[in-house]
């Protein structure tokens, strides 16, 4: 059987059976193909290798220096192609069934300071603060919703742009609906409420309180989308003078985790307030504590050795 023989059926078996796109097809084509060069230059056909050229293969691609991701892929592509022959009776065994992938360390989040925090939000308050037409000022009074609402909840941008209109008049708390239909219950601030506040009655005042949605647009979902509300916050970190790119809707529900672990607060607390399923998801956020802990220890302890 001929190198490209059996990456050939694969390739065939993914397009017919699996419905893949043609993009994915190239990407296990070309990751395929580099596998196969490797054998040949031990002389070997993709049908015959065996579990130590698949070792000897990735222990190449990190010589190579790619990424822990590139090479994961790459197994993973392997692993499908010898998986997909044993079940053909094309082999009688799987020489990828045991290897496993590299591990894949977890980016720490991006995080704002308290100060930038602080600045978006004043930032937010004095533009809506201004003379302006009244569509224009309930545009900047609906952004010092968001950012208010982002920072003191720690909402899945998702979770806010589909906020309720009946959102506006809770006292306390927010009900959530987050990932698989879940309900959680979050802790609304006064600034946030107030910010709520002001933002309805301007509503109001523009003849949207019949809709349902706490933040209505023309869009086909009827609110504002993630895309939109990221767009705001990249304006107003502009004008607030924080890097755009270091901003995001999800960067705010960062600095809302981390703020709270910075200032004492329970992990599993803050676990039920990001509506995460596994404390191990929340963790990430000590890490970035760790960090800043170490930075504090080095820059201020007097034997530290700076």
């Amino acid at each position: 059987m001929s190198a490209s023989g059996p990456i050939a059926l694969f390739l065939d078996m993914q397009a017919v059976e699996r419905g893949a796109s043609s993009h994915t097809l190239d990407a296990y084509g070309r990751d395929l193909a580099d596998f196969a060069d490797f054998l040949s230059v031990r002389e070997r056909g993709v049908a015959e290798a065996e579990t130590p050229d698949i070792r000897a293969y990735l222990a190449e691609l990190s010589d190579r220096g790619l990424k822990s991701t590139t090479v994961a892929r790459r197994l993973s592509a392997i692993r499908q192609l010898y998986r997909f022959l044993y079940a053909e009776g094309r082999r009688g065994d799987d020489p990828a069934a045991v290897l496993e992938g590299p591990k894949r360390g977890r980016p720490l989040p991006k995080v704002l300071s308290v100060e930038e925090v602080g600045r978006l939000i004043d930032t937010a308050q004095a533009r809506a603060a201004e003379p302006a037409p009244p569509a224009e000022r309930l545009r900047r009074l609906r952004v010092v919703c968001l950012v208010e609402l982002l920072y003191a909840t720690g909402l899945r941008v998702s979770e806010l742009v589909a906020l309720p209109a009946s959102a506006a008049r809770a006292r306390e708390v927010l009900v959530v609906t987050g990932k698989g239909g879940k309900e959680r219950l979050v802790p609304l601030s006064t600034p946030a409420k107030a910010a709520m506040a002001a933002y309805l009655a301007a509503r109001t005042e523009q003849g949207l309180a019949g809709s349902k949605w706490l933040f209505p647009t023309a869009a086909e979902s009827g609110h504002l989308t993630r895309q939109h509300a990221a767009r705001e916050l990249k304006d107003l970190a502009v004008a607030a003078g924080v890097a755009p790119e270091a901003l995001s809707p999800h960067v705010l529900r960062h600095a809302f985790a981390s703020h709270l672990l910075a200032h004492g607060a329970d992990l599993r607390i803050v676990q039920t307030l990001l509506g995460h399923a596994d404390v191990s998801t929340t963790q990430i956020y000590t890490h970035v504590l760790d960090e800043r802990l170490k930075s504090m220890v080095r820059d201020l302890h007097p034997l530290s050795g700076g």
